[in-house]
């Protein structure tokens, strides 16, 4: 059927005509974007203008990531234990009650930080099971050969709500209140609701209920016993632990470039720029024969982009390779993405998906130290440099020894044959 659509470099559109719940599924994640969004202005503004301090910023920030990573863990072995519309509509609810009790918070005369602690975690982990839950049931949604071009969909929308809603934020609370922000994110919530209530029933197939922690493990054991999985999660890692590159960017803007603040601005919009091109132009990937090895030379690729940027003290051609950069990550997450997805059982994507986004955000922390740490040793532009160059070695490494994932197929067969 995929082989008798027109081939175009672009991102097909089509899935949102064709394909009803994809489509609230759009409107709704396309909502929920724009309000997190928000609160990433919202949460460091208030905490700074209570404290006066940098620290509790980041305290605050790191606990909102802790109740994201332990929420993705745990909900992907929820929404392979029980019906996944029910997760989805119980996490998005109480997301939006958080929502509401931070907006609360703000009106108080004397704001509690406690609060706002406890509340950044509350909504990081039920955000976080509500995210788990909504991947594992894209395939049952589109079908696993719509897979890359649904991820594609989503991915313009997210990028683009990214974009804008920390600037809308920022109005809001130039022009008013921090709350305002916090209650535009809970009748956000509300709305979203509205649009993924008409979701179909949504049970995993062969679902057990036992253990969570021997859950959890299972979905390790398959992580590891499938080749496929296995090689794209290793190869995932590398490229995320490389986007940490934007630590530097502060010092590279100093030292390298002579510029101020817009300098390092820019660095920091170039990487999303090139990652909505890749969502924007990726129809292409759909059609390769195979994926697998492109998406091992794009990830290559994007190495090299490291290299030549640290290799130059030319500030256009930084930001032009800083473009390459994130169009080449885009690609590559999109491809892996569709491994990942086309290759695990639907009893497992819950599992698998958590495992898969956890380690992208722990992989972006771990990175984020690594290259800090090489900056104390080496110049900005030396860091990125050998960081580039290490990545580029073991990408070629596994470029040879991962033979399978070289020549295999987005979809596995049996898979697919089963649905």
């Amino acid at each position: 059927m995929s082989n008798t659509k027109k081939k175009s470099i672009f991102v097909d559109f089509s899935l949102l005509a064709t394909h009803k719940n994809f489509r609230n599924i759009f409107i709704a994640r396309t909502i929920s974007i724009l309000g997190l969004g928000m609160l990433s202005v919202s949460i460091p503004v208030q905490v700074y203008a209570l404290t006066n301090d940098s620290l509790q910023v980041g305290i605050v920030m790191a606990l909102e990531g802790i109740g994201l990573f332990i929420g993705l863990l745990l909900g992907g072995v929820l929404a392979d234990m029980y019906e996944r519309k029910r997760i989805i509509l119980f996490a998005r609810s109480t997301c939006g009650l958080g929502f509401l009790a931070m907006a609360i918070n703000a009106w108080l005369p004397d704001p509690s930080l406690w609060a706002i602690y406890l509340l950044s975690i509350w909504d990081g982990f039920f955000g976080a099971l509500g995210v788990t839950a909504l991947m594992a049931c894209m395939p049952f949604l589109v079908g696993r050969e719509n897979l890359m071009q649904a991820r594609a969909i989503s991915m313009v929308s997210v990028r683009l709500a990214t974009v804008i809603s920390p600037a809308i934020g920022g109005i809001i609370i130039a022009a008013s209140d921090v709350a305002w922000n916090y209650l535009i994110a809970a009748v956000g919530t509300g709305i979203t609701l509205l649009a993924l209530l008409s979701l179909p029933t949504m049970r995993p197939k062969e679902a057990k209920v036992h253990n969570p922690l021997s859950s959890l493990w299972d979905g390790f054991t398959y992580i590891f016993t499938n080749k496929i999985v296995a090689s794209v999660v290793i190869m995932g890692t590398l490229v995320t632990l490389t986007t940490a590159i934007r630590v530097l960017f502060p010092a590279l803007a100093d030292t390298a470039y002579g510029g101020g603040a817009w300098v390092v601005g820019l660095m920091y919009s170039a990487v999303p720029l090139g990652a909505t091109l890749g969502a924007i132009i990726s129809g292409w990937a759909n059609h390769v024969e195979k994926p697998g090895l492109v998406m091992m030379l794009t990830s290559l690729a994007a190495f090299l982009c490291l290299m030549g940027i640290g290799s130059t003290t030319i500030f256009p051609m930084a930001l032009i390779l800083l473009v390459g950069f994130g169009y080449l990550v885009s690609i590559a997450s999109l491809l892996q993405y569709s491994f990942v997805q086309g290759h695990t059982p639907d009893h497992y994507l819950g599992r698998i998906n958590g495992i898969w986004t956890a380690q992208d955000a722990s992989g972006d922390s771990l990175g984020t130290l690594s290259i800090g740490l090489l900056g104390k040793l080496l110049s900005s532009l030396a860091s990125i440099f050998v960081f580039g160059a290490i990545a580029m070695s073991i990408g070629l490494t596994l470029l040879a020894c991962l033979r399978t994932l070289r020549n295999s197929p987005l979809n596995d067969p049996k898979l697919v044959a089963e649905e």
